[in-house]
C-alpha cells in the first residue's frame, strides 16, 4: 500500500479520490486551504505554503511518500477591460495556486524519490489547458497548460530512476467550482458541446487517479489522460 500527499482533499474530485483511495488500503495525507476534516492546512496563495506543506506531510507519513497528487486549484474569472490590479492580482494567485504550488511539491517529491528509488506523480490540470478557456480565464488555460509541460518534462528528465509523471485533463466536471461556470455561462450550450451528453462524474476523475497512482503500467508515463466526453479529443 502507498503513502499518498493529495491536495485538494476537501470537496469535489480531491474529496472523491481521498475516499477512494483510503478505501483501497492506502495512507492518504490530504491538503485543504482550511485543514479541515483530518486535512494538512495549507494556503497555496501564500509563498512557502507548499513546502512546509510537505515538511508536514513526510512527517505524517513516517519519512516516505510514494505518490504525490496535485489537485489544488482555483477558477476565478477577471475581466481584461477592468480593474489593472485586479487583473494583475487575479493572475498572481491563480498561478500561484494552480501551478506555483504544485511546481514546488513535485521538485521536493522528485528530489525525495530519487532516494527512494522511484515515485509517482499525478498532475490534475484541465481541458483548458489544451483548447483555452473563457475569455476571463486566460490565467486559468495559462497555469493548466503550465502544469502540462512541467509534467512532461519530469517524465522525460527522470523516468530512468524510476519517477513517473502522469497527467489528467478533466473537461467540466460535477464539483461545486464546475456548477458555478455552468449557471454563469447557460448549461444547455455547454452541454451541447459534450458528445456523451453529459459532464464527467467526480467518482469517475478520482478513479483515473487512483488507476495512475497506483496501477498504471511504468511506459504510461509522460501521458496525459483526457476526461472530458469527447469535447476536446487529440
Amino acid at each position: 500500500m502507498a503513502n499518498i500527499l493529495l491536495t485538494g482533499a476537501s470537496r469535489g474530485i480531491g474529496a472523491a479520490a481521498r475516499t477512494l483511495l483510503t478505501a483501497r488500503g492506502h495512507t492518504v495525507i490530504a491538503q485543504s486551504t482550511t485543514g479541515a476534516d483530518g486535512t494538512i492546512a495549507a494556503d497555496f496563495a501564500e509563498a512557502g505554503s507548499a513546502t512546509a506543506l510537505w515538511a508536514a506531510a513526510l512527517d505524517a507519513a513516517g519519512g516516505h511518500i510514494d505518490v504525490l497528487v496535485n489537485n489544488a486549484g482555483v477558477f476565478e474569472a477577471v475581466d481584461i477591460d477592468g480593474d489593472e490590479a485586479a487583473f494583475a492580482h487575479t493572475w498572481a494567485r491563480s498561478l500561484a495556486i494552480n501551478l506555483q504550488s504544485a511546481a514546488d511539491l513535485c521538485r521536493h517529491a522528485v528530489r525525495h524519490f530519487r532516494t527512494q528509488g522511484g515515485g509517482r506523480i499525478v498532475n490534475v490540470a484541465s481541458r483548458a489547458g489544451h483548447r483555452g478557456d473563457s475569455p476571463n480565464h486566460w490565467h486559468y488555460a495559462a497555469a493548466k497548460g503550465g502544469m502540462l509541460a512541467m509534467t512532461k518534462t519530469i517524465a522525460r528528465g527522470y523516468a530512468r530512476e524510476n519517477i513517473l509523471a502522469f497527467a489528467i485533463t478533466p473537461g467540466f466536471t460535477m464539483t461545486g467550482m464546475a456548477d458555478e461556470y455552468l449557471a454563469s455561462r447557460g448549461g444547455d450550450k455547454l452541454l451541447a458541446d459534450i458528445p456523451l451528453g453529459r459532464v464527467a462524474s467526480v467518482d469517475e476523475v478520482a478513479e483515473t487517479i487512483r488507476w495512475l497512482a497506483t496501477d498504471a503500467p511504468p511506459s504510461l508515463t509522460g501521458a496525459t489522460l483526457d476526461i472530458n466526453g469527447a469535447s476536446y479529443v487529440r
